[in-house]
């Protein structure tokens, strides 16, 4: 865990990062710290967890365990909520924020609510639900037959939710996003989903010829200042 202090006003969010990379290995600069630099600069805490792999492929069959990034995403979600005093939080706006892998992740943490490991402390008494969850081009939901992955049991008590993803991912493909997006819908669960044309897979915030990477931002800003993560915005002069 590493923690990105606010910048400037301490808005009191916090938002938990789960790079990506295929459950093989974990991207900490595209997926993780130039991420957490932009949300750091919106006066949000971040906190980049650089989770366990397995030794082998295919974590993302949920019943083969030891289920190392679960129980790392699950134990980080407690471990910050038990420090929200020393760390200027507010409690009941700790979200998180996963890319391709991660996004699963934030899939089942935000479904999976029963602990995925041995209680080790005091904080684990504490709740591993995040307040609100954003996924980016995420993996390993939509199965065969566009049906979405058994162990994701999307509720009412699943937190409000972003997903954004490019058409033309070829290593994710988009039903990862549209299936979990009507398993959110179904569920009533606010929701916020934006498709672009092009973007491929595992785009950042870096440059490029597609508008995804410098749209995003602002769509996600608006998200969190919409849900209240971050204080609501007057409404403009004169405005119906």
């Amino acid at each position: 865990m590493t923690v990105f202090p606010p910048k400037g006003r301490n808005t009191g969010a916090a938002i938990i990062v789960f790079p990506g990379g295929g459950f093989r290995a974990v991207v900490v600069t595209k997926q993780g710290t130039e991420i957490c630099n932009w949300i750091a600069a919106k006066g949000i805490t971040c906190v980049l967890l650089k989770y366990r792999v397995p030794a082998r492929e295919n974590h993302h069959w949920p019943d083969e365990c030891p289920c190392y990034p679960l129980q790392d995403a699950q134990r980080t979600i407690k471990l910050v909520r038990s420090r929200a005093h020393d760390l200027g939080l507010d409690p009941t706006k700790i979200g998180v924020m996963g890319f391709s892998a991660g996004g699963f992740l934030v899939a089942q943490t935000s479904n999976i609510v029963e602990p995925a490991y041995t209680e080790v402390d005091s904080a684990d008494k504490l709740s591993s639900r995040p307040d609100f969850a954003v996924a980016f081009y995420p993996g390993h939901l939509c199965r065969d037959g566009d049906v979405l992955e058994s162990s994701i049991k999307v509720s009412k008590n699943t937190p409000p939710t972003f997903l954004l993803q490019a058409w033309d991912d070829g290593v994710d493909p988009v039903c990862n996003s549209t299936i979990y997006a009507r398993a959110l819908n179904a569920a009533g669960v606010p929701s916020e989903v934006h498709l672009f044309a092009k973007g491929g897979h595992a785009f950042g915030l870096r440059r490029m010829e597609h508008p995804v990477g410098a749209s995003w931002p602002a769509l996600l800003e608006a998200w969190l200042h919409e849900i209240g993560v971050l204080p609501r915005k007057a409404a403009s002069a004169g405005a119906d």
